[in-house]
């Protein structure tokens, strides 16, 4: 049973879990360079180097796939968010400048990133309800954040700090996606810094607010 489990010292969970991160580098790759028009399941397995058989082993559907590449690349944007913050100075406009920062250069300094959580995510009414999804949790984490930051107690059950932070978030997602399709003439660091700047003016004014 062990030899049937494990080959070259990696057990079949860890080839099942290599396999599937094989099939999402090459789903990023198709729909990144190419759209999601061209993810068909042979020319995923022909990207991944994979049988077809193994896409069934991970996935139903060309949703689920894409499902997974939006889920991984959410997960990722998150760290990454959460590490510079936590390296930023503890000042309002350092803290919202790193955070943006950093999320903006993951999803647009890898194009392939973008198209796929900005504009993929938004081809079918299940992407548009995962994605939306998504742009709920990361308002949950600049509420949970910016409220941590500023001493509000429980600040995700507040609507008002539940509004600004989805107006926020979902205002960045918009912006974010005019810009890629060459809409809005600025620089990335212009971008940013504009950005950074609608964060602090409402995070501030909400901080105003709760010590009143």
């Amino acid at each position: 049973m062990t030899a049937q489990r494990t080959y070259g010292g990696v057990s079949a969970d860890e080839r099942r879990a290599q396999r599937r991160s094989a099939l999402l580098t090459a789903a990023l790759e198709i729909i990144g360079t190419h759209g999601l028009g061209k993810l068909t399941v042979s020319g995923l397995c022909t990207a991944a180097g994979l049988n077809e058989r193994y896409y069934y082993e991970s996935f139903d559907s060309r949703d689920a796939v894409l499902t997974a590449l939006i889920d991984s690349i959410a997960e990722e944007l998150a760290a990454t968010i959460l590490t510079a913050l936590r390296t930023a100075p503890d000042e309002p406009g350092a803290k919202a400048h790193a955070a943006i920062a950093a999320g903006i250069h993951l999803l647009t300094d890898d194009p392939r990133k973008a198209e796929v959580a900005l504009i993929a995510g938004m081809a079918t009414p299940e992407l548009r309800a995962r994605t939306n999804a998504t742009v709920r949790a990361f308002a949950r984490l600049v509420a949970a954040q910016g409220g941590d930051f500023y001493g509000v107690t429980d600040p995700t059950s507040d609507p008002l700090i539940d509004f600004r932070a989805t107006y926020l978030v979902g205002g960045l997602v918009q912006t974010l996606t005019v810009w890629l399709q060459g809409d809005l003439t600025m620089s990335k660091e212009q971008l940013i810094e504009h950005t950074t700047e609608v964060f602090v003016l409402l995070g501030e004014d909400l901080a105003r607010r709760f010590r009143a």
